[in-house]
C-alpha cells in the first residue's frame, strides 16, 4: 500500500454523510483535503475543522460541480492554496426518487448533471496534473442501483451506470500513466438520504445498513493500491453479487 501522508484530495460533496467520512478517512491517512459543498457552508466548515484537528491541511471550496466554470474555479483554488490535486473523489450526487410515470425531462436533466457530468468535468480538470506527477487516484462513487435498478427511478439509475462505464473508459486510457480510476457502490447506506426508511435494511442479508465509515475505509485502500484499476468495488452486505 502507497503511504498516503502529504498527499492532496478533493472531496466532492463532503460536508456529510459519506462524503464526509471520506473526507475524515483519508485525513487519518495523512492526506490534505479540500472540502466541496454547495451551500452547507457550516456543515463544510465543521468538517474542515475536524480534519485540522487531525493535523492536516484542509480547505472547504464551495462550488456547483455541474458547471464547469465554477469546476475550473474550484479545483485552481485548490491548486493555490494546498497544491496540485492528487486523490479526486467524485461524490457528490443527488437522488430525487420518482416513479417511471413520475420522472420528467428537468429530473433527468439535473441528475445527469449532478451525479455523472459532474465527475466528467472534474476528472478532465485534474488529470493534466496528475500527469505531470505521474500519479493519481480517481474515485467514482456509484451505487448499487447501477446493477439492481434500485428504488430511486430511472434517472438515478442511469447516472450510476453511467459513472461505471465512465469510471472503465478513464482506467482503460490512463492506466500506463500511474493513474488509477475505481468505482464504490454502495447500497443500503445509514446516512440522511435514508431517513425513515430502516425498513430497507430488511432486504440485506447481513441485517443491518452500511455505515459510512465502512465505504470511507474502501476508498482509503483504494487510494493506496497501485494495481487496483477499472474495477467497481460492491459494498452491499450481501444483497448481490458480482
Amino acid at each position: 500500500m502507497t503511504d498516503l501522508t502529504g498527499h492532496i484530495a478533493l472531496v466532492t460533496g463532503s460536508s456529510r454523510g459519506i462524503g464526509q467520512a471520506i473526507a475524515l478517512a483519508l485525513a487519518r491517512n495523512g492526506v490534505d483535503i479540500a472540502v466541496n459543498f454547495i451551500s452547507r457552508k457550516e456543515a463544510a466548515q465543521g468538517t474542515v475543522e475536524r480534519i485540522m484537528a487531525l493535523g492536516r491541511k484542509a480547505i472547504a471550496v464551495q462550488a456547483d460541480v455541474s458547471v464547469s466554470s465554477e469546476v475550473d474555479r474550484m479545483v485552481q483554488d485548490v491548486r493555490s492554496e494546498l497544491g496540485e490535486i492528487e486523490i479526486l473523489v467524485n461524490n457528490a450526487a443527488i437522488a430525487k426518487q420518482r416513479s417511471i410515470e413520475e420522472v420528467t425531462e428537468a429530473d433527468w436533466d439535473e441528475t445527469i448533471a449532478v451525479n455523472l457530468k459532474s465527475a466528467f468535468l472534474l476528472t478532465q480538470a485534474v488529470i493534466p496534473g496528475m500527469r505531470e506527477r505521474g500519479w493519481g487516484r480517481i474515485i467514482n462513487i456509484s451505487s448499487g442501483a447501477a446493477q439492481t435498478g434500485g428504488i430511486m427511478g430511472p434517472h438515478y439509475t442511469a447516472s450510476k451506470a453511467g459513472i461505471e462505464g465512465l469510471t472503465r473508459a478513464y482506467a482503460a486510457g490512463l492506466v500506463k500513466e500511474g493513474i488509477t480510476v475505481n468505482a464504490i457502490a454502495p447500497s443500503i447506506i445509514r446516512t440522511d438520504m435514508m431517513q425513515g426508511m430502516n425498513e430497507m435494511a430488511d432486504r440485506i442479508p447481513l441485517g443491518r445498513m452500511g455505515h459510512v465509515d465502512e465505504i470511507a475505509e474502501a476508498v482509503v485502500f483504494v487510494s493506496g493500491n497501485g494495481y487496483l484499476t477499472g474495477q467497481t468495488i460492491c459494498m452491499n452486505g450481501g444483497l448481490y453479487f458480482r
